[in-house]
């Protein structure tokens, strides 16, 4: 019979803790709480999880009691190999798995306030969906009408926060888009922080509500600088107004 604290190998150690990882990112669930649930410090987790330290029968045991899953592959049947930089993102975006995310994928009409026109919204299409060279969700804006200042990025999505991160690096330069979405109807309101362009050189950091809503939710989506004469001018309008009114994000006065 096996002993409790007898080491597994390291290959079994790998695939438990990949499940592990991809089960955390499915539930939305931190680090922290299933190390509580287990009975286990935060310590001895993370270094199993990152393979500095084989997984143990009696951790292996804990851990699917705490989460109700079996994480041992009998010999017959064998677990599939799940790349690291496959089907898993890299930790430094949430370690989320493509199946956890999938609710994420589609495309978006995105709403914001336009920058240069204060009565005015503006409107582009944004599209999310899993790239297999990067191992995670990415980003592209289309349809905008400053076409110069189209952005793609790396997509976040932590188990601690709950929320969901747009992230634009260039060369350093980084914008950022934090939402939360809605788990029936899919639209995501939160707020964006970027460079606003002004006179010549001039770069002035902004902040301002924003609003993705499923482009089938909207019958026949606008693009560009929407006036209010625009037909989806007041559905558009009225997202914006939920950002801040429910709120999902807050804006303090200085």
């Amino acid at each position: 019979m096996p002993t409790p604290d007898k080491q597994l190998s390291a290959e079994q150690s790998r695939q438990i803790a990949d499940t592990i990882r991809e089960e955390i990112a499915r539930r939305r669930i931190s680090r922290q709480s299933l190390a509580e649930l287990a009975k286990l410090s935060l310590s001895t987790l993370e270094k199993v999880l990152g393979g500095r330290r084989p997984f143990t029968l009696a951790t292996t045991v804990r851990l699917e009691q705490a989460l109700g899953v079996s994480l041992r592959k009998t010999a017959d049947a064998p677990a599939p190999v799940i790349p690291i930089n496959g089907d898993i993102a890299p930790d430094g975006l949430g370690a989320y798995s493509r199946r956890a995310v999938a609710w994420i994928e589609g495309a978006y009409v995105t709403i914001r306030p336009s920058f240069g026109d204060k009565d005015a919204i503006f409107a582009y299409r944004t599209e999310i969906g899993w790239d297999d060279t990067a191992s995670s969700l990415v980003f592209h804006e289309r349809e905008r009408q400053d076409a110069a200042y189209t952005q793609f990025g790396e997509v976040s999505v932590p188990n601690q926060s709950g929320h969901i991160y747009l992230v634009t690096n260039r060369h350093g330069q980084h914008r950022l888009i934090t939402v939360a979405r809605l788990a029936i109807s899919g639209e995501m309101y939160g707020i964006i922080t970027t460079l606003l362009a002004g006179r010549g050189s001039l770069l002035t950091p902004i902040a301002a509500p924003i609003a993705y809503v499923p482009v089938k939710m909207i019958e026949s989506p606008t693009f560009g600088r929407i006036s209010p004469d625009n037909a989806n001018y007041a559905a558009y309008r009225a997202h914006l107004r939920r950002t801040i009114d429910e709120p999902f994000a807050m804006f303090l006065p200085g």
